[in-house]
């Protein structure tokens, strides 16, 4: 009877390993990109373990009254950041601090929150799962519903060989999917790679780019992951002071981390607070709207940016060079639906 039992179980996850995607097991560093800061020694991709973190960051378990998922705030349609709202919305309804960041390239990212208060990968899903605002739940308990839940234990045993779920497990396997998630098929990637050419007004929007902006946000990732005041007014609400909350150094008071711009097109509303609803708002805000103070970035303090009206124009052109349509609408990044039949 228990070898029945065994042979049983053996086939059931011989079964769902069929509708897992075969993905690459290596990590692919696209061509001309910097070696990744993320350290695979100790969480070596895998594809089952991909497969078990996308099911993991579309699942509700992972909130105290299971209706909210990482891919709550994080859509894959707005390169895993969150459109919906200016400020993301968590348990309850309640209403988070800041704007939910997009979820792309972060193997090059050595921090993470618009403050950097989190310093590796494999703990950034904690933040978001324990905090009262955001999925308000223990890791102890996401672990007893996964275990109690299919098709987490045949998932885990395919990824790890046992059936074990262990709060470490969780937040590792979540990792390798964000890991995956590496945008690198742009049009302005085309180009690099002299496949395709920009427009006259791309490739002038490209030098205003790089005259004036590519300091913060360099190539090719489109930022340099320092933080930096960017002269915003501080919000009356929300009294964020940025990464002095983590520091509690004056010299970091109005810093927040730069974001990416890859995928620029599909990620507001812009900045931490979500306070600009296009890009026409964001490049105003460079070119008349800084706000000095002692700590504000040195290539801002004069005047900020004077671009006059087709230079935005012509800047905006080349920043939607950086959409990546293969990625956005990449359906191995999307709700693993060959899952619903094992309910």
């Amino acid at each position: 009877m228990r070898l029945a039992k065994i042979i049983a179980c053996l086939i059931v996850v011989y079964i769902l390993a069929a509708f897992v995607p075969k993905l690459e097991t290596v990590f692919n560093v696209p061509v001309n990109w910097p070696q990744p800061h993320y350290s695979f020694e100790r969480n070596p991709i895998d594809s089952s373990k991909i497969y078990l973190g996308r099911a993991l960051f579309y699942s509700s378990l992972l909130s105290r009254n299971n209706k909210i998922s990482c891919a709550s705030c994080h859509s894959p349609y707005a390169s895993f950041a969150h459109t919906d709202h200016a400020l993301s919305h968590g348990i309850d309804d309640k209403i988070g601090s800041r704007n939910a960041p997009a979820l792309v390239n972060l193997a090059w990212s050595n921090s993470f929150m618009w403050d950097g208060a989190i310093n590796h990968l494999d703990m950034q899903a904690l933040f978001p799962i324990t905090h009262p605002l955001e999925m308000d739940e223990t890791m102890q308990h996401v672990v007893e519903k996964l275990h109690v839940n299919r098709p987490f234990p045949k998932l885990f045993y395919a990824a790890y060989k046992d059936s074990s779920i262990t709060g470490e497990r969780v937040l590792k396997s979540i990792s390798q999917f964000m890991l995956s998630l590496v945008s690198a098929e742009s049009k302005y990637d085309s180009v690099m790679r002299n496949k395709s050419e920009f427009t006259l007004q791309e490739k002038n929007g490209y030098r205003l780019f790089k005259m004036h902006c590519a300091s913060c946000h360099a190539e090719p990732l489109f930022t340099n992951y320092s933080f930096q005041n960017n002269g915003l007014a501080v919000d009356d609400h929300l009294q964020d002071l940025g990464r002095m909350k983590v520091t509690h150094a004056a010299k970091d008071s109005l810093k927040f981390k730069v974001p990416t711009l890859r995928n620029i097109e599909y990620t507001h509303p812009y900045m931490h607070d979500g306070r600009f609803k296009n890009l026409t708002q964001v490049l105003m805000h460079y070119s008349s709207g800084i706000t000095q103070s002692s700590t504000l970035a040195n290539q801002l303090k004069k005047d900020g940016i004077p671009l006059s009206p087709n230079e935005r124009v012509d800047i905006t052109a080349f920043l939607l060079c950086l959409s990546d349509k293969k990625f956005i609408f990449n359906p191995s990044n999307d709700y693993p639906k060959e899952l619903l039949f094992d309910k």
